[in-house]
């Protein structure tokens, strides 16, 4: 991809604004300065991905997309997972939801911001399949996403203003997108601006009564994030101050922040986790806690008259029942996977949560109604104070019989304080997409994520499709 000017003799013209300060950055990483565990870390997280998405190939939200992308058409130019091609966009769009629409995904914890990097690998697959990208291309355009993504959520959160995390992604995907496409520092710039201009979401997709929006926001971000960068390449130019400027993304998003680009590196994935359960992350600890209770105590979900969770704020806020909504009137996936309440509930009746506790008959079902409605959830300051370097929680199980039981977590199997590692993660890859590709395809796609550095992505995608 032709470069339109060096960041070099650019910066020599002028003092950089941050958004061109962000794109040296992006333009100077390189593969060479990613660590041997954050190597290991994005392809574990690839698989992850696509274990994810093929487990998502059947849900109602993506048959949607699907058919969208039927009727309209597009140039056959990217594949779409699960077989089919059409324009880098559209399949940055459909895979981007495939990875998102279980919510089984991964996860990044600051203290005000709760992100899902890896949904930023629907679009950097499609750009990267679009430019010839080798594997080490794709896997440091990757890294780059989750850098951006993750530190912008450390140094800028949204959440309390109102504005949802898809916010900070939309400079993270251009971030990716731009670095997969080969573009130089000054149509990074311009796709940064674009896209971080365009897209600042409201949090309220994540609040009150939940819709398939909240699965498919990100997707969307993702999806303009490419079409940024790709009229970047052309030369439409964007807002050079998007962050500092009046009116600027600091004045009316995020308030002031800093971060030295030029100080950071490319390891930032190694504190993103990954998910045991399917359901939303601040849940893990309790519901890896309830389970070993009931192995442990002896005891079956059938017995339980109540459950009382004490956990940090944010898992209280969010999905306990605080200040988004009451958890406790679940009737579709997207309300279930978002209620502490329901997902503790299926754990102690089911023993598990995975992505047939969210069939429409199950949430339907009296005994997981009753229950959930006889969880508590309380938020506990001491908890709080740990978060996010711990994901601390109390369960206490009141039985019918009176016999209490109590356990106490500061992390589960998945945390980056207890890393999943790549056999777990390989076998949720072959669990989540079992019904999707037969076993030998599934062997030939953990074999090519795993050589991932030492192919190409035109090699990668055949397999997907």
């Amino acid at each position: 991809m032709a470069r339109t000017a060096s960041s070099a003799a650019w910066s020599e013209e002028r003092s950089l604004s941050r958004s061109e300060q962000l794109a040296a950055f992006v333009e100077n990483a390189a593969w060479e300065h990613i660590s041997p565990a954050a190597r290991e870390a994005l392809k574990i997280r690839v698989l992850d991905s696509l274990g994810c998405a093929f487990g998502a190939l059947q849900g109602p939200p993506v048959q949607i997309l699907r058919q969208n992308i039927e009727e309209f058409g597009g140039a056959p130019l990217c594949t779409m997972i699960g077989g089919g091609a059409t324009a880098p966009d559209r399949a940055a769009f459909h895979n981007g939801a495939l990875v998102r629409y279980l919510d089984f995904n991964d996860s990044y914890l600051a203290r005000g911001e709760t992100c899902h990097p890896s949904d930023n690998l629907g679009a950097i697959l499609a750009a990267s399949e679009y430019s010839l990208a080798s594997g080490r291309q794709f896997l440091t355009s990757l890294a780059v996403a989750y850098q951006v993504q993750c530190r912008l959520s450390d140094e800028a959160p949204v959440r309390g203003r109102g504005f949802d995390h898809t916010t900070q992604g939309a400079f993270a995907a251009a971030a990716g997108v731009a670095k997969a496409l080969e573009l130089s520092a000054p149509q990074i710039a311009n796709a940064i601006g674009i896209s971080g201009t365009a897209n600042n979401a409201l949090r309220v997709a994540r609040t009150g009564e939940l819709s398939h929006w909240k699965g498919l926001a990100y997707p969307n971000t993702a999806f303009d994030a490419l079409r940024a960068a790709f009229l970047a390449m052309r030369g439409i130019t964007g807002p050079r101050e998007v962050f500092e400027g009046n009116k600027g993304w600091c004045q009316t998003v995020s308030g002031d922040f800093q971060i030295d680009w030029r100080k950071e590196n490319l390891e930032r994935v190694t504190r993103t986790i990954l998910k045991k359960f399917n359901a939303e992350i601040h849940s893990q600890s309790a519901i890896e806690g309830l389970i070993d209770l009931m192995r442990d105590g002896g005891f079956s979900g059938r017995e339980v008259d109540r459950i009382r969770i004490d956990i940090f704020d944010v898992a209280h806020l969010i999905i306990g029942g605080g200040a988004e909504g009451d958890k406790t009137i679940v009737r579709t996936k997207e309300e279930a996977d978002h209620s502490l309440q329901y997902m503790v509930a299926a754990a102690a009746l089911d023993g598990q949560v995975m992505p047939e506790q969210y069939e429409p008959e199950r949430i339907a079902q009296d005994d997981i109604q009753s229950l959930l409605r006889r969880v508590t959830v309380v938020p506990d300051p001491g908890f709080t104070r740990r978060f996010p370097d711990e994901h601390a929680c109390r369960i206490t199980v009141t039985l019918k019989d009176g016999r209490t039981f109590d356990k106490d977590k500061s992390d589960y199997e998945g945390f980056h304080t207890r890393p999943m590692s790549w056999a777990k993660v390989e076998e949720k890859f072959h669990r989540l997409a079992e019904n999707a590709v037969d076993v030998f395809r599934r062997e030939e796609i953990v074999k090519a994520v795993r050589e991932l550095d030492g192919i190409s992505v035109k090699d990668l995608m055949p397999l997907l499709a």
